[in-house]
């Protein structure tokens, strides 16, 4: 094999084979690949595109990379995965229900990405709360709590990571079949045996119109079911905010009052959505009643509980969870600077407010403040007076508060009428 006579091929329009796309995965991920290939591979892909049997082969060797798990359970191991939004904390509340439920959910997660909030560093807002267990350790956490939320190991979908980091730097994060075998490689890697997506679209979402949100969830369902992963995907709506609290220990409040029953809404109502899919594809029946007794009784704040003391944080948590989260220094109301409904709203504005405050990255490096946010963010439809509060800025600084505050009025659209309504969950794909 030789990956200038892959690329060579690529570049005419010629699909790559399945043993093409092995060695070439394995070549990324153990450095006989260069960069610039790597690059021209990604550039090929993202011109000419692949066949549904070549995007399959592409996803399995990339899993196939690196390591696999096997779990020996005695209930179905199912995960969810959500293409990334503002206020998208279902993960935090979906996996404890699950657990719950007669399922394991070992997930795999991630950090930050642009303007949308990583459930990695939301976790990590919790003291002493580690994302990075060794796989002793992460298997008994989930047989014992039933889940665990985690980062993925380097020996996860090396083949991913190494493509990933050349995309970025490429231009060619957009392609489908890159986008598909990126998601799929580290989810197949988790041995799981059935998977949902949430594919946001929206303001605040990547795909932001419904008909880019389709196309990415069918290239998912096809390929992970040809795969051998029996998975579905719900296309979502992404408009504004999934929640009011935008910010890593911000959200985390905002969920433990979800898990202890204290709060209804979009969040609740969503994971309830994808966990009803995931159940019924594991042949449990009357998902939804089950799902919502794992809130109302307890069970899932207890098993969140359970998770979080296991992977190092307080064993209090879920009794007092404020008392460990931490809080900015500046708090501070953000005023409409004019009267009108609320018509829109610009999520991925908000969501770089809060990367602007500290609560996101710019670059790799850069350090989370887990404290900094916004919260009480008006919703569509909402009739507002001018000078009424439409959020609340959470800052390390005056000045950030300041620009923030700008930020958030400028992410806001006001008219006469209210906008239509539009279903949390708009589309089922599978």
């Amino acid at each position: 094999m030789d990956a200038r006579a892959i690329n060579a091929s690529l570049r005419k329009g010629e699909d790559p084979t399945r043993s093409e796309l092995s060695w070439f995965a394995h070549g990324l991920a153990d450095g006989r690949v260069s960069d610039a290939q790597a690059g021209a591979f990604a550039m090929g892909v993202c011109l000419q595109g692949l066949s549904e049997s070549s995007r399959v082969a592409l996803t399995l060797a990339m899993r196939d990379s690196g390591h696999v798990l096997d779990w020996d359970l005695d209930a179905p191991v199912v995960d969810k995965h959500s293409t990334g939004g503002v206020g998208d904390c279902v993960s935090l509340v979906l996996a404890p229900m699950l657990a719950s439920c007669g399922v394991y959910n070992p997930m795999i997660s991630g950090r930050g990405l642009g303007h949308t909030g990583g459930t990695l560093d939301k976790l990590e807002a919790i003291p002493g709360y580690s994302v990075t267990p060794d796989e002793t350790r992460f298997r008994d956490i989930v047989r014992d709590a039933g889940c665990a939320i985690v980062s993925a190991s380097a020996n996860i979908a090396p083949a991913d990571k190494r493509l990933y980091a050349i995309r970025d730097v490429t231009g060619t994060v957009e392609s489908l079949d890159l986008i598909t075998a990126s998601i799929l490689s580290k989810k197949l890697a988790a041995g799981l045996q059935s998977l949902v997506l949430d594919v946001k679209t929206g303001s605040g979402a990547f795909m932001k119109t419904p008909e880019d949100a389709r196309a990415l969830a069918q290239s998912l369902v096809s390929t992970a079911n040809a795969a051998g992963c029996p998975t579905t995907a719900l296309i979502t709506d992404m408009n504004q905010p999934l929640v009011p609290s935008l910010g890593n220990a911000l959200e985390v409040d905002l969920c433990m009052r979800v898990l202890t029953g204290k709060l209804k809404g979009p969040l609740l109502e969503l994971s309830v959505d994808l966990g009803v899919e995931l159940l019924k594809a594991a042949g449990i029946e009357d998902g939804e009643p089950k799902l919502r007794a794992a809130i109302s009784s307890g069970q899932a704040a207890e098993r969140f509980g359970k998770m979080v003391y296991a992977l190092g944080g307080p064993l209090s948590f879920v009794d007092d969870w404020r008392r460990f989260l931490p809080e900015a220094p500046v708090i501070r109301e953000v005023v409409a600077e004019q009267a009108g409904c609320v018509t829109a709203i610009n999520g991925e504005t908000l969501g770089l407010a809060v990367v602007d405050l500290g609560g996101g990255r710019r670059v790799e490096t850069d350090q989370v403040n887990p404290a900094v946010g916004l919260t009480d963010v008006v919703r569509l439809g909402e009739q507002v007076a001018k000078g009424q509060p439409i959020a609340v800025v959470h800052a390390a600084r005056e000045e950030q508060a300041d620009a923030a505050a700008k930020m958030v009025q400028g992410a806001m659209t006001f008219g006469a009428e209210a906008p239509k309504d539009q279903p949390l969950t708009i589309e089922r794909v599978a």
